[in-house]
């Protein structure tokens, strides 16, 4: 064997581990985290980080700075994940990108399993939510809320629980073998959720491209002084800011203060900038949470 081209295929691994993003999201793989990370980053090697809550997320990020964050902020059903704005603004990292990903339901079970066997079905609280009209149809499922859809297919898989079903994602349905009985079981199928990506402040500007940056997240708090809010959201008009949402949460200790989280669309860059430079005096603790391309949706 050629000692040179052992050489040369150690490298290539060494290159390929090197340039593999390392994702940490909320869930298992096959779970819609899992999906979105893929989407967002298409055609590259990605090494999953799978964790049970948000704020392990964070904690892996802190402690390795390569690692790259992806949460779920927002739902066009359920409404937004209002703790993941207050992870954002705490740990001090930087949104680089979003994607916005259509949410399919689908009912499965194990391969051997069928209608007449299927006794109970698990899923996470809010795709069970998402799937009311479909469960109304089938009074004699016994409804079991779990921590992820994907991992309700993992267990059942996993433990060989006849009867049992789970509503989980046709790719997870696919990754772990299960059959899948029902497919588009969501109620309402303008079902989209809005995922974020985050990095690490000092590696945000390698992994986003700035010349295409048309979007930003903001959060700043007011003075509890009449038409404060109105004077700001004046000003962002004046410069041709287009809002596209914003979110109050009450600061605590505080009695009726609020920080409020905004994303705004804006075509010239210098404008969005001298937007910001006039409301900061009108604010306090304005902070840009990140600079980033508005993202794609994707079914």
């Amino acid at each position: 064997m050629n000692p040179a081209s052992n050489e040369a295929g150690f490298l290539v691994i060494i290159i390929r581990f090197k340039n593999m993003k390392r994702i940490a999201i909320q869930g298992v793989p096959g779970s819609f985290h899992d999906i979105a990370a893929h989407k967002f980053f298409p055609n590259e090697e990605i090494e999953l980080i799978c964790c049970d809550t948000f704020e392990e997320i964070f904690e892996h990020m802190h402690q390795d700075s390569q690692v790259i964050g992806m949460l779920a902020i927002e739902n066009t059903i359920a409404g937004s994940l209002l703790h993941n704005y207050e992870l954002l603004r705490d740990n001090g990292m930087t949104i680089i990108g979003e994607h916005k990903l259509r949410i399919k339901h689908n009912c499965v079970c194990l391969p051997e399993d069928d209608w007449s066997t299927i006794t109970e079905i698990h899923s996470h609280p809010v795709a069970l939510a998402q799937c009311q009209t479909f469960l109304k149809r089938h009074p004699e499922l016994k409804k079991v809320e779990a921590d992820d859809t994907a991992k309700s297919a993992e267990i059942i898989r996993n433990n060989n629980l006849h009867g049992h079903a789970a509503i989980c994602s046709k790719y997870a349905a696919d990754l772990y073998g299960m059959k899948i009985l029902e497919e588009g079981i969501e109620t309402n199928k303008h079902n989209f959720t809005r995922f974020l990506v985050v990095a690490d402040s000092w590696r945000a500007d390698d992994l986003r491209e700035r010349g295409r940056s048309n979007k930003a997240t903001i959060v700043f708090s007011l003075p509890h002084n009449e038409g404060s809010l109105s004077q700001v959201l004046s000003i962002f008009s004046f410069y041709k800011i287009n809002l596209t949402k914003i979110q109050s949460l009450p600061i605590i200790g505080r009695e009726w203060e609020y920080l409020f989280y905004v994303d705004v669309i804006f075509q010239d860059y210098l404008r969005f900038r001298q937007s910001i430079d006039a409301v900061s005096p009108l604010t306090r603790e304005l902070k840009i949470l990140g600079e980033y391309a508005e993202g794609e949706s994707t079914i």
